[in-house]
């Protein structure tokens, strides 16, 4: 085997893992060995998250200042242990009829659940994992949504404070149709929101509520909050962005690195947290930081998986 390639067992199964010196994020040296470290120590807390979505990974084989591109369809090369789904692409710009997803798998018998693949789509240089808000049974057909979320995207000079205070009214509309709302960092610049849905509303019926929500702050904060997503109408406001809800979009998973300067994470927050912020750089985390967290606070966002809610009617 080649001196760059390291041959592991996980779990069972042997992965060949390369270039693990090769620096991905080179403003701060870290390497492609780390991001996979990185991603087999917070799998425990990721993978219940994850799990029976349709994975899209954004790849930056050169490391996160370089080129990068977004892998929807299994690669040719992928093993044959990897759960991967065949589902409808509408409105594909490679013209794909279908796109054959990976999945990673549910938990079954160990702590960890599918690490094997985890780790196979970290040495792939998949720094972003992104997926969307409903998940596939057990014969890879689509479910109806169990995650609401909003995206609050910041038009500069706007920042993740503003968003904070953009949080607080989404959540007090939420609070009153009795929907629970859990905030996690974007691990960019932003801040969203989750609500666990209880399976029983369509995926157009989600994404109409969270429009509607999103329209009504507009007109109750019209000097913070749009909800029109044009650039020019977004300057010093807080984009509440609903449209991830369609079917056919995902948002970048808990937990997943970002392609940013420095190794940041998509990081589940406490509403004290939200509340606090007085900084950009009070609501940033890095790897390191979030691993420290979850041995702390463990899984902030363990309560999107105990179950969901209603969507009021």
């Amino acid at each position: 085997m080649s001196p760059e390639r390291v041959a592991v067992q996980v779990d069972g199964q042997t992965l060949s893992l390369s270039n693990l010196d090769k620096v991905l994020y080179p403003e701060v040296g870290f390497t492609k060995g780390e991001v996979i470290d990185y991603y087999t120590r917070i799998a425990p807390a990721l993978l219940p998250h994850v799990q029976d979505r349709p994975l899209t990974l954004k790849r930056y084989p050169e490391g996160v200042e370089a080129n990068f591109f977004f892998a929807k369809n299994a690669p040719s090369h992928t093993p044959d242990w990897v759960r991967t789904v065949e589902l409808p692409s509408p409105g594909s710009t490679k013209k794909r009829e279908t796109v054959n997803y990976v999945v990673l798998r549910a938990q079954s018998g160990n702590a960890t659940g599918d690490l094997p693949t985890l780790v196979w789509a970290a040495n792939l240089a998949g720094l972003e994992l992104h997926v969307p808000m409903w998940q596939v049974d057990a014969r890879g057909k689509p479910r109806h949504p169990d995650l609401m979320v909003f995206d609050l995207d910041p038009g500069p000079p706007a920042t993740i404070v503003e968003c904070c205070a953009v949080a607080g009214h989404v959540r007090d509309v939420l609070d009153a149709d009795g929907l629970t709302a859990y905030p996690k960092t974007s691990g960019s610049k932003g801040l969203q929101l989750y609500a666990p849905l209880d399976r029983k509303s369509s995926w157009e019926d989600v994404h109409g509520y969270a429009r509607a929500l999103a329209q009504r702050l507009e007109k109750e904060h019209p000097d913070l909050v749009v909800w029109n997503m044009k650039k020019e109408v977004r300057a010093g406001k807080v984009l509440v962005d609903w449209s991830q809800n369609n079917a056919a979009k995902t948002t970048v998973a808990v937990y997943s690195l970002r392609a940013r300067a420095a190794p940041t994470v998509s990081t589940p927050l406490t509403w004290d947290e939200v509340e606090r912020c007085a900084r950009p750089d009070d609501l940033r985390f890095t790897s390191d930081q979030v691993l420290d967290r979850v041995d702390s606070l463990g899984d902030l966002f363990a309560p999107t998986l105990e179950g969901g809610q209603r969507l009021p009617r």
